[in-house]
């Protein structure tokens, strides 16, 4: 009698499995193709498993529809995946030290030694050495790219102010975050001010710098980076927080009267500079939404975005003008040759149709011939960036006035947030293109042809 085969374990994930033949004899090429094939599918797997297990979350650019207008390159990109390093590069304070030249200082100059200058007088300063922290990974955010800087972030300029005379208010260091290697939470905190290429950060005499009671030392940067954190669950029944500043140490303060003022505001003891999903971080000329894995999961895949525009299409809808079938595009434009197919929107009722002269106004309003009514109109496009989406709902709105479609309660919700302007005040906006959003509510609910919506 021939020996059996020795019974084969296949790991997956946590999980193990155990497959046995039965049989007797030699195994048979179709048996070694779907070992070949099982294989295959354990190895995607294990990938999959070991990429989420090492991912932290993701920080999306507001104002870009999946990607950047120009292409993409190396660091500058529209979201950054905050991944666990292979090699921990977490920080922790050690001590400090009060010196009269901080520049001179030993610890200063050594570029190994990460610490932070603040300056109380023109005579005193005070420097925080830190150490090396194995727990801990760090990522640092600017307009830099210089190569200490992860993620380089550029100001969001929406189309209505590229005309106008522009002036960066983003730092080249603008901020770091340290998250938990440890456990499962990953908890990710936010500090405003980021290492430059000598692990040294300074805060000059005209920086807001201060020592308060127990010895203890914070300041702020120049314009601030700001952070709200959502009230309720972001993908459930999340409503806009309040508007914070995070300061270098990380701690929680109201607003300054104004962005650059030097007085702090008042320190917000029960709140943290720790990150929740759909937390929301102003670097003054960009904003950036963190997402965290548990909540990514609840929002829909950029497939699945694509299915419910290949849905709507497939429905046909139709121009009641010129009776042409028309087509969602799930970018920004349809090709020259389709350009016909293109729907539009009319932002006062909702009615959606093709390009047609009936109706025209002027060169910026339009008749609807379904109800008469008078304002602008604008092209459809789908909003395909899954990070802004708090729901899985049908694309059946459209914010106003670029005409970015998106689910009723991810429209409702963005039209709620106000968002930093730069030094300008807050505005909502829509997170697709960053376009303030105009009229209230700042957005329409879409109403096609033939009851598809």
């Amino acid at each position: 009698m021939s020996p059996k085969p020795s019974k084969s374990k296949l790991a997956m994930g946590d999980c193990c499995s155990e497959a046995a033949d039965s049989r007797l004899g030699p195994i048979s090429n179709d048996d070694l193709l779907t070992n070949l094939h099982l294989s295959e599918v354990i190895h995607s797997h294990r990938q999959q498993c070991n990429s989420l297990a090492s991912k932290y979350g993701e920080l999306i650019v507001l104002g870009y529809n999946g990607s950047l207008h120009e292409n993409e390159k190396g660091r500058r990109r529209s979201k950054y995946i905050l991944s666990r390093r292979a090699l921990a590069n977490g920080i922790r304070k050690s001590r400090h030290v009060s010196v009269a030249d901080p520049a001179a200082s030993a610890a200063v100059l050594d570029q190994n030694q990460h610490s932070i200058a603040y300056t109380l007088s023109r005579h005193q300063s005070i420097i925080v050495l830190y150490e090396k922290d194995p727990h801990t990974d760090m990522f640092q955010i600017g307009r830099s790219k210089e190569s200490q800087i992860d993620f380089v972030v550029m100001d969001t300029i929406a189309e209505e102010q590229k005309n106008g005379e522009f002036r960066s208010g983003i730092s080249r260091y603008a901020c770091r975050l340290l998250i938990d290697r440890d456990g499962e939470e990953h908890a990710a905190r936010i500090f405003a001010a980021g290492f430059d290429a000598s692990s040294n950060i300074f805060l000059g005499e005209n920086a807001s710098a201060w020592q308060g009671a127990g010895g203890t030392i914070d300041g702020l940067t120049t314009n601030g980076i700001l952070l709200m954190h959502p009230m309720g669950t972001f993908c459930k029944d999340a409503s806009a927080g309040i508007w914070r500043e995070v300061s270098v140490d990380g701690g929680v303060y109201g607003l300054r009267e104004s962005r650059a003022a030097r007085r702090a505001g008042p320190r917000i003891e029960d709140e943290t500079n720790e990150l929740k999903d759909g937390s929301l971080i102003d670097l003054c000329g960009a904003t950036l939404l963190f997402r965290s894995v548990e909540g990514l999961s609840n929002s829909p895949t950029k497939s699945e975005l694509l299915e419910k525009v290949a849905k709507l299409n497939a429905g046909r809808p139709q121009c009641p003008v010129g009776l042409n079938t028309l087509v969602v595009p799930s970018r920004s434009t349809l090709s020259h040759k389709d350009r016909e197919k293109q729907p539009y929107v009319y932002l006062k009722c909702g009615h959606v149709q093709g390009l047609h002269s009936w109706g025209s106004q002027n060169s910026n309003e339009k008749k609807c011939p379904m109800c008469l009514k008078c304002g602008p109109v604008v092209k459809l496009v789908m909003g395909i960036e899954p990070a802004f989406y708090v729901d899985r709902g049908h694309p059946n709105y459209a914010f106003n006035p670029c005409g970015h479609m998106a689910s009723e309660k991810t429209v409702k919700y963005w039209a709620s947030v106000p968002t930093p302007h730069g030094t300008n005040g807050l505005n909502a906006i829509c997170p697709f293109c960053a376009a303030q959003l105009t009229d209230t509510p700042g957005y329409v609910r879409l109403i096609f042809q033939d009851n598809i919506d």
